[in-house]
């Protein structure tokens, strides 16, 4: 019977020497379990060597197959690495221009604001400019204007009569030109609408130009001293100039020549002092007296001397109290 069973294992051999596996631990268990599931009964050992798991020529090829495959796995995972690493390289490039056009955008939109915000203020400065210009725009178009321009027309006439000899033409015209003196203040202050900023220049500078015509066209019919009339042409003079550098002053910017000539856009106004209207009275009076004297025989009569030192006094304190005193002029806006 032990020879029977003897014989059966070794017929089971072959089954077993031709089954091959890779891992040994494994595969002894799965020969057991061949074993026993085809009711194999042995009672001595059986011997490794007897179960042939790797033939030399399997075990070189698999050792060359693992180090292939472990040299790809190297450089495989050599390939992921570089991939990674140009991954985070364009990465962070897509986010430093990112960034740059990021800064880019924000420069040239803060740029924009600027220059809108530019274009806004200078647009609000030439409305509002415009605006006050034309608020600050009157109707010169009054009574008042009118005869101070009638005067200032009339004096170059007046002036022709005089050194044509003709004193009593002279007379009346000088009484109407006195008259519409009274009657233009008296309308600026009585009617309303009729005084303008104009008017307040205006009206000096008629009188300045009368007495100016009389006083140059007496001198020379040697009614009136020279020098007296030298120091007031010289004050009028200085006065208009004055009047001129104040218009510019007080003129808002752009100053152009159709602006400054503009008389219906006011920019300031004149405030003659006391000293100088009581001054433009008494030249009143000496060039009246000084034409009048001619045609009722009292020429070089010793109050004209005196009459003439006094309008020389007053000539000079006028002149004075316009540069000492701060209130004969004031602009109508603040300059910008």
């Amino acid at each position: 019977m032990r020879l029977i069973s003897s014989v059966k294992l070794l017929k089971q051999l072959p089954t077993l020497h031709c089954y091959k596996a890779n891992h040994d631990s494994l595969n002894i268990k799965r020969y057991f379990s061949i074993l026993s599931s085809k009711n194999i009964i042995y009672h001595n050992t059986i011997k490794l060597s007897n179960v042939c798991l790797y033939s030399d020529d399997h075990k070189k090829q698999f050792v060359k197959k693992t180090e292939v495959l472990k040299d790809a796995f190297e450089h495989r995972k050599e390939q992921l690495k570089d991939t990674e690493h140009r991954i985070r390289q364009k990465g962070e490039k897509i986010i430093k221009d990112i960034k740059h056009q990021r800064e880019v955008t924000g420069q040239i939109i803060r740029d924009r604001k600027d220059h809108i915000v530019k274009d806004i203020l200078e647009t609000k400065a030439k409305v509002k400019e415009r605006f006050e210009e034309v608020v600050e725009k009157e109707n010169i178009y009054t009574i008042p204007n009118v005869l101070c321009v009638t005067r200032i027309v009339m004096s170059p006439y007046l002036g022709y009569v005089i050194l044509q000899d003709n004193y009593n033409l002279a007379l009346g015209l000088l009484v109407f030109a006195g008259v519409t003196d009274m009657l233009d203040g008296w309308i600026a202050r009585t009617w309303k609408g009729q005084s303008t900023k104009m008017g307040s220049f205006l009206d000096p500078m008629a009188d300045k130009v009368l007495i100016a015509t009389l006083f140059i066209s007496l001198t020379w019919q040697n009614l009136i001293p020279l020098p007296l009339t030298m120091l007031i042409v010289a004050r009028d003079v200085a006065l208009v100039i004055a009047g001129f550098v104040i218009r510019y002053m007080s003129l808002p910017p752009p100053r152009t020549l159709s602006r400054y000539f503009d008389v219906t856009h006011a920019t300031a106004q004149l405030e003659p002092t006391l000293i100088s209207k009581v001054n433009t009275f008494i030249q009143l009076v000496l060039v009246g007296t000084a034409l009048a004297s001619p045609v009722f025989g009292f020429v070089d009569h010793p109050a004209m001397t005196a009459l003439c030192g006094v309008t020389a006094a007053s000539t000079v304190a006028s002149a004075a109290s316009y540069i000492i005193s701060k209130n004969t002029y004031k602009f109508l806006k603040k300059k910008s």
